[in-house]
Protein backbone atom coordinates (compact mmCIF):
# COMPACT_ATOMS: atom_id res chain seq x y z
CA UNK A 1 0.00 0.00 0.00
CA UNK A 2 2.92 2.44 0.84
CA UNK A 3 4.52 1.85 -2.37
CA UNK A 4 1.02 2.39 -4.25
CA UNK A 5 0.77 5.71 -2.17
CA UNK A 6 4.47 7.08 -3.56
CA UNK A 7 3.89 6.28 -7.10
CA UNK A 8 0.64 8.24 -6.63
CA UNK A 9 2.27 10.99 -5.29
CA UNK A 10 5.32 10.43 -8.27
CA UNK A 11 2.95 10.86 -10.76
CA UNK A 12 0.87 13.67 -9.16
CA UNK A 13 4.02 15.79 -8.80
CA UNK A 14 5.17 15.26 -12.36
CA UNK A 15 1.83 15.59 -13.71
CA UNK A 16 2.29 19.20 -11.70
CA UNK A 17 5.50 20.01 -13.29
CA UNK A 18 3.72 19.05 -16.68
CA UNK A 19 1.41 21.38 -16.69
CA UNK A 20 3.64 23.77 -15.61
CA UNK A 21 5.74 23.67 -18.25
CA UNK A 22 2.82 23.53 -20.83
CA UNK A 23 1.74 27.18 -19.20
CA UNK A 24 5.08 28.59 -19.45
CA UNK A 25 5.62 27.36 -22.87
CA UNK A 26 1.89 28.41 -24.10
CA UNK A 27 2.46 31.66 -22.20
CA UNK A 28 6.14 32.01 -23.62
CA UNK A 29 5.08 31.49 -27.56
CA UNK A 30 1.64 34.09 -26.86
CA UNK A 31 4.39 36.85 -26.41
CA UNK A 32 6.76 36.02 -28.75
CA UNK A 33 4.22 35.89 -31.12
CA UNK A 34 2.82 39.26 -30.25
CA UNK A 35 6.53 40.34 -30.57
CA UNK A 36 7.20 39.05 -33.77
CA UNK A 37 4.49 38.75 -35.59
CA UNK A 38 4.56 41.87 -37.38
CA UNK A 39 8.24 41.55 -38.37
CA UNK A 40 8.17 42.50 -42.56
CA UNK A 41 10.36 39.41 -43.05
CA UNK A 42 7.89 37.58 -42.52
CA UNK A 43 4.93 39.57 -44.21
CA UNK A 44 6.82 38.98 -47.58
CA UNK A 45 5.73 35.63 -48.99
CA UNK A 46 9.15 34.90 -50.67
CA UNK A 47 12.02 32.84 -50.28
CA UNK A 48 14.88 35.70 -50.03
CA UNK A 49 15.81 37.06 -46.40
CA UNK A 50 14.83 40.68 -46.31
CA UNK A 51 19.00 41.57 -45.83
CA UNK A 52 19.93 39.96 -49.41
CA UNK A 53 16.23 40.96 -51.17
CA UNK A 54 16.61 43.46 -53.19
CA UNK A 55 19.58 46.68 -53.24
CA UNK A 56 19.06 49.12 -56.09
CA UNK A 57 21.03 52.24 -55.94
CA UNK A 58 18.91 54.80 -54.17
CA UNK A 59 19.88 58.70 -54.65
CA UNK A 60 17.98 61.14 -52.03
CA UNK A 61 17.74 64.83 -53.30
CA UNK A 62 17.94 67.50 -50.22
CA UNK A 63 15.03 67.73 -47.90
CA UNK A 64 13.08 70.17 -49.09
CA UNK A 65 9.43 69.66 -48.73
CA UNK A 66 6.27 71.02 -48.22
CA UNK A 67 4.22 69.90 -44.65
CA UNK A 68 6.30 68.77 -42.16
CA UNK A 69 9.78 68.60 -41.29
CA UNK A 70 10.08 64.08 -41.18
CA UNK A 71 13.26 62.79 -39.07
CA UNK A 72 15.50 60.22 -40.77
CA UNK A 73 13.85 57.21 -38.93
CA UNK A 74 10.79 58.20 -40.92
CA UNK A 75 11.97 58.87 -43.67
CA UNK A 76 14.33 55.10 -43.45
CA UNK A 77 10.59 53.50 -42.90
CA UNK A 78 9.21 55.27 -46.28
CA UNK A 79 12.43 54.04 -47.93
CA UNK A 80 12.60 50.31 -47.42
CA UNK A 81 8.89 49.88 -47.48
CA UNK A 82 8.88 51.88 -51.15
CA UNK A 83 11.52 49.43 -52.42
CA UNK A 84 9.52 46.31 -50.80
CA UNK A 85 6.63 47.23 -52.87
CA UNK A 86 8.80 47.67 -56.03
CA UNK A 87 10.10 44.39 -54.77
CA UNK A 88 7.04 41.89 -54.28
CA UNK A 89 5.78 43.84 -57.60
CA UNK A 90 8.65 42.36 -59.48
CA UNK A 91 8.13 38.70 -57.82
CA UNK A 92 4.48 38.89 -58.67
CA UNK A 93 4.72 39.60 -62.37
CA UNK A 94 7.48 36.83 -62.73
CA UNK A 95 5.19 33.96 -60.96
CA UNK A 96 2.20 35.90 -61.90
CA UNK A 97 0.96 34.89 -58.31
CA UNK A 98 -0.58 38.41 -55.64
CA UNK A 99 1.38 37.39 -52.45
CA UNK A 100 2.49 39.79 -50.90
CA UNK A 101 1.22 42.98 -52.77
CA UNK A 102 -1.80 43.69 -49.58
CA UNK A 103 1.00 43.98 -47.46
CA UNK A 104 3.06 46.81 -49.60
CA UNK A 105 0.06 48.62 -51.93
CA UNK A 106 -3.47 49.62 -50.67
CA UNK A 107 -6.49 48.09 -51.21
CA UNK A 108 -6.95 51.07 -54.24
CA UNK A 109 -3.70 50.81 -56.00
CA UNK A 110 -3.54 46.69 -55.19
CA UNK A 111 -6.47 46.13 -58.07
CA UNK A 112 -4.59 47.63 -61.72
CA UNK A 113 -1.55 44.80 -60.55
CA UNK A 114 -4.32 42.01 -59.82
CA UNK A 115 -5.88 42.75 -63.49
CA UNK A 116 -2.28 42.73 -65.03
CA UNK A 117 -1.10 39.63 -62.81
CA UNK A 118 -4.72 38.21 -64.21
CA UNK A 119 -4.14 38.97 -68.12
CA UNK A 120 -0.87 37.69 -68.17
CA UNK A 121 -1.69 34.30 -66.96
CA UNK A 122 -4.64 34.30 -69.46
CA UNK A 123 -2.13 35.07 -72.33
CA UNK A 124 0.54 32.74 -70.76
CA UNK A 125 2.92 36.05 -69.72
CA UNK A 126 5.25 36.86 -67.47
CA UNK A 127 8.10 39.54 -66.73
CA UNK A 128 11.15 39.47 -65.74
CA UNK A 129 12.24 42.43 -64.33
CA UNK A 130 13.80 44.20 -61.37
CA UNK A 131 14.99 48.34 -61.35
CA UNK A 132 18.80 49.57 -60.71
CA UNK A 133 18.52 52.67 -59.77
CA UNK A 134 16.27 55.02 -58.06
CA UNK A 135 16.56 59.11 -57.76
CA UNK A 136 14.04 60.01 -54.84
CA UNK A 137 12.86 63.25 -53.63
CA UNK A 138 9.86 64.02 -50.67
CA UNK A 139 7.77 66.52 -52.11
CA UNK A 140 5.31 66.74 -49.04
CA UNK A 141 4.99 65.33 -45.74
CA UNK A 142 1.77 65.35 -44.41
CA UNK A 143 1.17 67.37 -40.56
CA UNK A 144 -0.09 63.92 -39.00
CA UNK A 145 2.75 62.33 -40.59
CA UNK A 146 -0.06 59.79 -42.36
CA UNK A 147 0.72 60.65 -45.86
CA UNK A 148 3.90 61.03 -47.85
CA UNK A 149 4.39 62.20 -51.31
CA UNK A 150 7.68 61.40 -53.59
CA UNK A 151 8.62 61.84 -56.88
CA UNK A 152 11.37 59.12 -58.13
CA UNK A 153 13.64 59.81 -61.41
CA UNK A 154 15.40 58.41 -64.32
CA UNK A 155 14.59 54.88 -62.58
CA UNK A 156 16.27 52.30 -64.54
CA UNK A 157 14.58 49.11 -64.99
CA UNK A 158 15.32 46.07 -66.69
CA UNK A 159 12.79 43.96 -67.83
CA UNK A 160 12.23 40.20 -70.23
CA UNK A 161 8.68 39.29 -71.18
CA UNK A 162 7.98 36.16 -72.10
CA UNK A 163 5.08 34.60 -74.08
CA UNK A 164 4.44 30.60 -73.63
CA UNK A 165 8.12 30.55 -72.01
CA UNK A 166 9.31 32.20 -74.75
CA UNK A 167 11.30 35.97 -74.71
CA UNK A 168 9.93 37.93 -76.88
CA UNK A 169 11.08 41.46 -75.89
CA UNK A 170 14.30 42.52 -73.69
CA UNK A 171 14.63 45.75 -72.70
CA UNK A 172 15.68 48.62 -70.32
CA UNK A 173 14.07 52.05 -69.35
CA UNK A 174 14.55 54.57 -68.12
CA UNK A 175 11.11 56.18 -66.18
CA UNK A 176 9.83 58.79 -63.89
CA UNK A 177 7.23 58.56 -61.42
CA UNK A 178 4.87 60.78 -58.90
CA UNK A 179 3.74 58.23 -55.40
CA UNK A 180 1.82 59.13 -52.92
CA UNK A 181 2.33 56.61 -49.82
CA UNK A 182 -0.07 56.11 -46.88
CA UNK A 183 1.19 55.20 -43.18
CA UNK A 184 -1.65 52.15 -42.38
CA UNK A 185 -0.68 49.91 -39.45
CA UNK A 186 2.00 51.08 -38.76
CA UNK A 187 3.81 50.45 -42.29
CA UNK A 188 3.85 52.29 -45.52
CA UNK A 189 1.60 51.61 -48.57
CA UNK A 190 1.76 52.81 -52.24
CA UNK A 191 -1.99 54.51 -52.45
CA UNK A 192 -0.54 55.71 -55.95
CA UNK A 193 2.12 55.20 -58.56
CA UNK A 194 2.23 57.38 -61.53
CA UNK A 195 4.70 56.67 -64.21
CA UNK A 196 5.06 60.31 -65.75
CA UNK A 197 7.45 59.52 -68.90
CA UNK A 198 10.08 56.77 -69.87
CA UNK A 199 12.21 56.48 -72.64
CA UNK A 200 14.81 54.29 -73.96
CA UNK A 201 17.82 53.68 -71.44
CA UNK A 202 21.21 54.76 -73.52
CA UNK A 203 24.05 53.60 -71.03
CA UNK A 204 26.79 56.45 -72.06
CA UNK A 205 29.91 54.33 -72.18
CA UNK A 206 33.49 55.96 -71.49
CA UNK A 207 36.12 54.46 -72.60
CA UNK A 208 38.85 53.98 -70.25
CA UNK A 209 42.82 54.93 -71.61
CA UNK A 210 44.81 51.93 -72.79
CA UNK A 211 48.33 53.06 -72.28
CA UNK A 212 48.27 51.39 -68.83
CA UNK A 213 48.02 47.50 -70.53
CA UNK A 214 51.85 46.88 -70.68
CA UNK A 215 51.19 43.47 -69.37
CA UNK A 216 53.57 41.00 -68.39
CA UNK A 217 51.53 38.60 -66.03
CA UNK A 218 50.55 35.48 -64.51
CA UNK A 219 47.32 34.56 -62.68
CA UNK A 220 48.32 34.49 -59.02
CA UNK A 221 47.09 32.00 -55.91
CA UNK A 222 49.31 31.03 -52.88
CA UNK A 223 50.34 27.53 -53.58
CA UNK A 224 49.14 26.02 -49.75
CA UNK A 225 45.92 28.11 -50.49
CA UNK A 226 44.34 28.47 -53.82
CA UNK A 227 40.56 29.32 -54.22
CA UNK A 228 40.70 30.32 -50.80
CA UNK A 229 43.35 33.31 -50.64
CA UNK A 230 41.44 35.21 -48.13
CA UNK A 231 40.49 32.50 -45.60
CA UNK A 232 41.34 31.34 -42.54
CA UNK A 233 44.86 30.81 -43.71
CA UNK A 234 45.59 34.16 -45.10
CA UNK A 235 49.26 34.88 -44.76
CA UNK A 236 50.95 37.75 -46.02
CA UNK A 237 54.86 36.22 -45.84
CA UNK A 238 54.18 33.64 -48.35
CA UNK A 239 52.50 36.17 -50.39
CA UNK A 240 55.12 38.61 -49.98
CA UNK A 241 57.64 35.94 -51.12
CA UNK A 242 55.63 34.72 -54.32
CA UNK A 243 55.53 38.58 -55.26
CA UNK A 244 59.56 38.56 -55.11
CA UNK A 245 59.21 35.53 -57.25
CA UNK A 246 57.45 37.26 -59.53
CA UNK A 247 58.57 40.73 -59.90
CA UNK A 248 62.33 38.94 -59.98
CA UNK A 249 60.79 36.93 -62.72
CA UNK A 250 60.63 40.11 -65.01
CA UNK A 251 56.57 40.35 -64.82
CA UNK A 252 54.90 42.92 -63.66
CA UNK A 253 51.09 42.18 -63.42
CA UNK A 254 49.32 39.51 -61.31
CA UNK A 255 45.61 38.76 -62.09
CA UNK A 256 43.53 38.05 -58.71
CA UNK A 257 40.11 36.69 -58.12
CA UNK A 258 37.00 38.02 -55.77
CA UNK A 259 34.46 34.55 -54.96
CA UNK A 260 31.01 36.13 -54.83
CA UNK A 261 29.99 34.23 -51.95
CA UNK A 262 33.25 33.86 -50.13
CA UNK A 263 33.05 37.82 -49.97
CA UNK A 264 29.83 38.06 -48.07
CA UNK A 265 27.29 37.93 -51.54
CA UNK A 266 25.45 41.16 -51.16
CA UNK A 267 27.14 42.47 -48.26
CA UNK A 268 31.04 42.56 -48.42
CA UNK A 269 32.52 41.08 -45.72
CA UNK A 270 35.06 43.33 -44.26
CA UNK A 271 37.57 41.08 -43.42
CA UNK A 272 38.26 40.10 -46.67
CA UNK A 273 37.70 43.04 -47.97
CA UNK A 274 40.12 44.30 -46.09
CA UNK A 275 43.03 41.44 -46.93
CA UNK A 276 42.05 42.26 -50.71
CA UNK A 277 43.23 45.77 -49.84
CA UNK A 278 46.30 44.04 -48.11
CA UNK A 279 47.28 42.09 -51.29
CA UNK A 280 46.91 45.39 -53.51
CA UNK A 281 49.27 47.01 -51.18
CA UNK A 282 52.00 44.06 -51.43
CA UNK A 283 51.49 44.50 -54.85
CA UNK A 284 51.97 47.61 -54.87
CA UNK A 285 54.90 47.13 -52.49
CA UNK A 286 56.95 44.76 -55.38
CA UNK A 287 56.21 47.22 -57.70
CA UNK A 288 53.61 44.75 -59.31
CA UNK A 289 49.66 45.87 -61.11
CA UNK A 290 46.76 44.10 -60.36
CA UNK A 291 43.81 42.94 -62.29
CA UNK A 292 41.12 42.54 -60.30
CA UNK A 293 38.59 39.95 -61.81
CA UNK A 294 35.05 40.10 -60.06
CA UNK A 295 32.01 37.48 -59.17
CA UNK A 296 34.30 34.79 -59.15
CA UNK A 297 32.37 31.51 -58.53
CA UNK A 298 29.14 33.27 -59.53
CA UNK A 299 26.67 31.79 -62.03
CA UNK A 300 23.12 32.75 -61.00
CA UNK A 301 22.46 35.73 -63.33
CA UNK A 302 18.57 36.03 -62.61
CA UNK A 303 17.12 39.65 -63.27
CA UNK A 304 15.98 39.12 -59.55
CA UNK A 305 19.24 39.39 -57.93
CA UNK A 306 20.68 42.09 -59.92
CA UNK A 307 20.47 44.69 -57.71
CA UNK A 308 22.41 42.17 -55.28
CA UNK A 309 25.47 41.92 -57.59
CA UNK A 310 25.47 45.49 -58.20
CA UNK A 311 25.47 46.25 -54.52
CA UNK A 312 28.37 43.67 -54.12
CA UNK A 313 30.69 45.19 -56.88
CA UNK A 314 29.94 48.96 -56.18
CA UNK A 315 31.38 47.73 -52.44
CA UNK A 316 34.63 46.18 -53.96
CA UNK A 317 35.13 49.43 -57.00
CA UNK A 318 34.32 51.68 -54.89
CA UNK A 319 37.10 50.49 -52.38
CA UNK A 320 39.67 49.60 -54.74
CA UNK A 321 39.28 52.17 -57.17
CA UNK A 322 41.85 54.48 -56.37
CA UNK A 323 44.64 52.28 -55.19
CA UNK A 324 48.11 52.53 -57.44
CA UNK A 325 48.18 48.74 -57.85
CA UNK A 326 45.19 48.44 -59.83
CA UNK A 327 45.43 48.27 -63.32
CA UNK A 328 42.43 46.87 -64.45
CA UNK A 329 38.69 45.36 -63.70
CA UNK A 330 37.99 41.70 -65.33
CA UNK A 331 34.20 41.55 -64.91
CA UNK A 332 34.00 37.75 -64.95
CA UNK A 333 35.93 34.98 -65.53
CA UNK A 334 34.62 32.71 -68.24
CA UNK A 335 31.12 33.71 -68.31
CA UNK A 336 30.25 32.33 -71.99
CA UNK A 337 30.96 28.70 -70.64
CA UNK A 338 27.37 29.78 -69.03
CA UNK A 339 25.47 30.31 -72.17
CA UNK A 340 24.43 26.95 -72.69
CA UNK A 341 22.78 26.50 -69.22
CA UNK A 342 22.05 30.10 -68.39
CA UNK A 343 21.19 31.74 -71.76
CA UNK A 344 23.17 33.67 -73.48
CA UNK A 345 21.53 36.61 -73.75
CA UNK A 346 20.70 36.60 -69.93
CA UNK A 347 24.32 36.17 -69.48
CA UNK A 348 25.15 39.43 -71.75
CA UNK A 349 22.73 41.23 -70.38
CA UNK A 350 23.88 40.62 -66.65
CA UNK A 351 27.36 41.53 -67.88
CA UNK A 352 26.17 44.42 -69.95
CA UNK A 353 24.76 45.87 -66.36
CA UNK A 354 27.39 44.95 -64.14
CA UNK A 355 30.35 47.02 -66.48
CA UNK A 356 28.20 49.91 -66.19
CA UNK A 357 27.86 49.63 -62.38
CA UNK A 358 31.83 49.69 -62.28
CA UNK A 359 32.30 52.51 -65.06
CA UNK A 360 29.59 54.14 -63.09
CA UNK A 361 32.22 54.86 -60.26
CA UNK A 362 36.00 54.25 -61.83
CA UNK A 363 35.87 55.78 -65.04
CA UNK A 364 39.79 55.59 -64.91
CA UNK A 365 40.61 51.94 -64.88
CA UNK A 366 39.97 49.66 -68.00
CA UNK A 367 37.49 46.97 -67.89
CA UNK A 368 37.14 43.56 -69.67
CA UNK A 369 35.77 40.12 -70.00
CA UNK A 370 38.35 36.87 -69.35
CA UNK A 371 36.53 34.94 -72.01
CA UNK A 372 37.23 31.72 -72.38
CA UNK A 373 38.31 31.35 -76.00
CA UNK A 374 39.02 33.86 -79.03
CA UNK A 375 35.23 32.96 -80.66
CA UNK A 376 33.53 34.76 -77.75
CA UNK A 377 36.44 37.73 -77.17
CA UNK A 378 34.35 40.10 -80.00
CA UNK A 379 31.19 40.32 -77.70
CA UNK A 380 30.36 43.36 -75.56
CA UNK A 381 33.26 44.93 -77.91
CA UNK A 382 31.78 48.20 -77.56
CA UNK A 383 31.13 48.91 -73.80
CA UNK A 384 34.63 46.95 -73.18
CA UNK A 385 38.18 48.84 -72.53
CA UNK A 386 40.00 46.40 -73.86
CA UNK A 387 39.25 42.38 -75.25
CA UNK A 388 41.15 39.51 -73.18
CA UNK A 389 40.11 36.05 -73.93
CA UNK A 390 42.11 32.48 -72.44
CA UNK A 391 43.79 30.15 -74.86
CA UNK A 392 44.51 26.50 -74.59
CA UNK A 393 44.52 25.20 -77.81
CA UNK A 394 47.07 24.35 -80.00
CA UNK A 395 49.82 27.07 -80.43
CA UNK A 396 49.74 26.46 -83.98
CA UNK A 397 46.63 28.10 -84.21
CA UNK A 398 47.17 31.18 -82.15
CA UNK A 399 48.88 32.83 -84.74
CA UNK A 400 45.60 32.72 -86.87
CA UNK A 401 43.51 33.15 -84.51
CA UNK A 402 45.22 36.44 -82.98
CA UNK A 403 45.51 37.98 -86.47
CA UNK A 404 42.08 36.99 -87.01
CA UNK A 405 40.84 38.50 -84.14
CA UNK A 406 42.88 42.12 -84.86
CA UNK A 407 41.47 42.74 -88.22
CA UNK A 408 38.23 42.63 -86.45
CA UNK A 409 39.18 44.60 -83.51
CA UNK A 410 42.21 46.89 -85.14
CA UNK A 411 41.76 49.81 -82.94
CA UNK A 412 40.89 47.66 -79.62
CA UNK A 413 43.81 46.41 -77.28
CA UNK A 414 43.82 42.25 -77.16
CA UNK A 415 45.33 40.52 -74.56
CA UNK A 416 45.52 36.56 -73.93
CA UNK A 417 44.28 36.55 -69.78
CA UNK A 418 44.99 33.24 -69.06
CA UNK A 419 47.08 30.40 -70.96
CA UNK A 420 49.27 27.23 -69.88
CA UNK A 421 50.23 24.00 -70.20
CA UNK A 422 49.90 21.17 -67.66
CA UNK A 423 52.87 18.87 -67.08
CA UNK A 424 50.65 15.82 -66.24
CA UNK A 425 52.28 12.73 -66.84
CA UNK A 426 51.00 9.99 -64.97
CA UNK A 427 48.58 7.53 -63.77
CA UNK A 428 45.84 8.85 -65.16
CA UNK A 429 47.96 10.65 -68.12
CA UNK A 430 50.29 8.54 -69.60
CA UNK A 431 50.57 9.89 -72.39
CA UNK A 432 50.36 13.84 -71.31
CA UNK A 433 52.75 16.36 -71.45
CA UNK A 434 56.27 16.47 -69.75
CA UNK A 435 58.10 19.35 -67.80
CA UNK A 436 60.08 19.33 -71.04
CA UNK A 437 57.04 19.81 -73.35
CA UNK A 438 55.71 22.66 -70.77
CA UNK A 439 59.19 24.58 -71.32
CA UNK A 440 58.66 24.36 -75.63
CA UNK A 441 55.37 25.38 -75.20
CA UNK A 442 55.79 28.82 -73.09
CA UNK A 443 58.60 29.39 -75.34
CA UNK A 444 56.43 29.16 -78.42
CA UNK A 445 54.10 31.35 -76.72
CA UNK A 446 56.45 33.86 -75.60
CA UNK A 447 57.88 34.40 -78.95
CA UNK A 448 54.45 34.80 -80.62
CA UNK A 449 53.12 37.34 -77.87
CA UNK A 450 56.85 39.22 -78.60
CA UNK A 451 56.41 38.98 -82.44
CA UNK A 452 52.66 40.63 -82.11
CA UNK A 453 53.51 42.49 -78.66
CA UNK A 454 50.37 40.81 -76.74
CA UNK A 455 49.88 41.71 -73.59
CA UNK A 456 49.64 38.33 -71.23
CA UNK A 457 49.02 36.25 -68.03
CA UNK A 458 50.07 32.76 -67.98
CA UNK A 459 48.36 30.50 -65.50
CA UNK A 460 50.17 30.19 -62.74
CA UNK A 461 52.85 30.17 -60.85
CA UNK A 462 52.47 26.98 -58.56
CA UNK A 463 51.74 23.72 -59.00
CA UNK A 464 48.89 22.70 -56.43
CA UNK A 465 47.95 19.99 -54.21
CA UNK A 466 44.29 20.87 -53.59
CA UNK A 467 41.84 21.33 -55.92
CA UNK A 468 38.34 22.22 -55.27
CA UNK A 469 35.82 20.22 -56.91
CA UNK A 470 33.73 23.43 -57.60
CA UNK A 471 37.05 24.31 -59.63
CA UNK A 472 36.91 21.13 -62.18
CA UNK A 473 34.78 18.82 -60.58
CA UNK A 474 35.42 15.12 -59.12
CA UNK A 475 37.33 13.53 -61.39
CA UNK A 476 40.76 12.57 -60.61
CA UNK A 477 42.59 12.90 -64.00
CA UNK A 478 41.18 16.28 -64.21
CA UNK A 479 42.27 17.39 -60.66
CA UNK A 480 45.29 15.88 -61.68
CA UNK A 481 45.96 18.14 -64.81
CA UNK A 482 44.88 21.16 -62.90
CA UNK A 483 47.09 20.27 -60.48
CA UNK A 484 50.03 20.62 -62.90
CA UNK A 485 50.31 24.14 -64.60
CA UNK A 486 52.84 25.96 -62.25
CA UNK A 487 56.06 27.16 -63.23
CA UNK A 488 57.25 25.92 -59.65
CA UNK A 489 56.16 22.38 -58.72
CA UNK A 490 55.16 21.06 -55.63
CA UNK A 491 58.36 20.69 -53.32
CA UNK A 492 58.83 24.59 -54.68
CA UNK A 493 61.33 23.64 -57.31
CA UNK A 494 61.17 25.77 -60.49
CA UNK A 495 60.49 23.87 -63.88
CA UNK A 496 62.61 24.37 -66.86
CA UNK A 497 59.35 26.21 -68.21
CA UNK A 498 59.99 29.12 -65.30
CA UNK A 499 63.13 30.17 -67.86
CA UNK A 500 60.13 31.09 -70.30
CA UNK A 501 57.83 32.59 -67.71
CA UNK A 502 58.61 36.58 -68.86
CA UNK A 503 59.20 37.18 -73.15
CA UNK A 504 62.20 35.86 -74.36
Amino acid sequence: MGININILRSALVLSYIAIIAVLILGISSVFSYLNTGADRSNMLHTEIKKIEQYLPKIEWAPLRNEGRTIDLQTLTAIETDYLDAWYVKHVAYKTNTTKGIDDYYTENARQSIFDIISNNKTNSIYVDGTTLEHNLNLDFFSEDGQLAVLTDSDVVAYKRVYHNNTLVLETTEQSSYKIIMLLEDGFWRIRHIIKQHTKPYNYQNIKASQHVLDIKGINYYPQDTPWDMYGENFDTSSITKDFNIIKNAGLNTIRIFVPYADFGNANINPKKLEKLKIVLDLAEAHQLKVMVTLFDFYGDYSVINWSLNQHHALSIVSALQHHNALVAWDIKNEPNLDFESRGKTLVTAWLTAMIATVKSVDKVHPVTIGWSNAASATLLQDTLDFVSFHYYEDLGDLDTTYKTLKAELPDTTIAITEFGMSSNRGLWHPFGNSEDDQAAYYKQAQTLFKLYNIPYMSWTLYDFTKIPKEVVGRLPWRKQTQEHFGFINQNGETKPAFKYISKV
